[in-house]
């Protein structure tokens, strides 16, 4: 059989044929008179209205719950650096879950450039078509600049996902997966595994937490303030993380510590895992195949979450995303604050904080208490961080 015919008899390229999306009117053009009024000359005095007071622009336009999710392709899923095309089934897939999850639109957007400089000014100059702006799949260490930049010069909320959805889940997770195991944040020593953006991010969010204390690892081992050759992000990390002071591998931080969180694609031994704390949590997020397997991670450990679908506990970002987004919107935020990011958490942690169970310390992603819940906490976080314009 052919390449082409292949394709075509696997039912995922079936579902993806033509692409995931398409754009619905929600004005009728039934005759001329609708046309006048959604078109010519009745929406020249709606452009006119806004152009004295542009603020209506979000009351008068989709912006009001439109999002830009933009990438160039650099590190896509588990796949890599597969460029801007190849990106936007991942793209289309995404703005397909900020409509179901989240009841907003969203449009795919992959740049074909890599460059910082490139990246903030093509969408900033594409900005006031959007009410926000989700950064998606762009890799590290550049994906800090460009949402650090991007932060600066807009007044329209802007997320990195992968960072900032993942640190959410992350901390909603281990809230409860503490509770559960008869433990607070501050009691934890954690060790993560990966200082890229979603390690960063984590680590900065669960500090930002009270979690007591972390030790963070990437590929040369532990990062510490001792260590050399550390980018500006790494060195920042040094100085507020590894209390215990650990300066060798992974593996030897991971001995008596109470959580191991897994993002990178880094395998860890049986044996390591079986030298952590009693009462241990191992969150192996590595997709599709995690740091360590879930079902010898549940031989030590008493909670255990992935980030696949076939394994309970799965931390997936679309539990906190769309929820982010739709209250920051019904606020009109000029921006997500670490303040509405932790709120988020606190939120999704609570919609199962009655029903804990070692296999069940987040919601299912179909859980449709989730967006609301969230989305409620953040707006309520952004009118009392005054970022909100409504």
């Amino acid at each position: 059989m052919s390449e082409p015919d292949t394709l075509f008899s696997d039912p995922v390229f079936a579902l993806h044929e033509g692409g995931k999306l398409a754009v619905a009117s929600t004005s009728p053009l039934r005759d001329a008179a609708d046309l006048s009024l959604a078109y010519t000359p009745g929406v020249a005095r709606v452009c006119t209205a806004i152009a004295a007071d542009p603020a209506l622009v979000a009351r008068f336009t989709w912006t009001s719950r439109l999002v830009a999710v933009v990438t160039d392709g650099t590190a896509v899923l588990g796949l890599g650096d597969i460029g801007p095309a190849a990106s936007l089934p991942v793209m289309e897939g995404k703005a397909c879950l900020f409509k179901e999850f989240g009841g907003l639109d969203a449009v795919p957007i992959a740049l074909d450039t890599t460059d910082v400089d490139e990246i903030v000014e093509t969408v900033a100059r594409l900005a006031p078509s959007f009410g926000g702006i989700n950064l998606e799949d762009i890799s590290a260490p550049r994906c800090f600049e460009i949402e650090d930049r991007l932060r600066d010069r807009l007044d329209i909320p802007v997320f990195h996902d992968d960072q900032h959805g993942t640190a959410i889940v992350v901390l909603a997770a281990l809230r409860n997966a503490a509770t559960l195991t008869g433990r607070t944040l501050g009691d934890l020593r954690v060790v993560v595994s990966g200082a890229g953006a979603a390690g960063v991010a984590c680590t900065r969010m669960l500090l930002a937490a009270g979690v007591g204390d972390i030790a963070v690892a990437d590929s040369r081992g532990i990062v510490h303030v001792d260590r050399t050759g550390l980018t500006p992000v790494k060195t920042a990390l040094a100085a507020s993380t590894n209390k215990a002071a650990h300066a060798g591998t992974l593996i030897d931080a991971l001995a008596g510590a109470d959580v191991f969180l897994g993002l990178s694609a880094g395998k860890v031994p049986e044996e390591a895992v079986a030298e952590m704390a009693p009462d241990g949590i191992v969150f192996a997020l590595a997709n599709p195949d995690p740091e360590v397997h879930p079902e010898v991670a549940s031989r030590y450990a008493a909670v255990v979450a992935t980030g696949r679908s076939d394994f309970p506990n799965q931390i997936n970002n679309v539990l906190a995303f769309p929820g982010v987004f739709a209250g920051a919107f019904d606020a009109r935020a000029t921006a997500i604050t670490e303040g509405m990011k932790l709120a988020a958490a606190d939120a999704l942690a609570a919609v199962v904080a009655g029903e804990l169970r070692a296999d069940r310390i987040v919601p299912s992603p179909f859980d449709r208490r989730v967006a609301p819940a969230v989305a409620a906490a953040v707006a309520a976080a952004a009118r009392a961080e005054g970022v909100a314009r409504a």
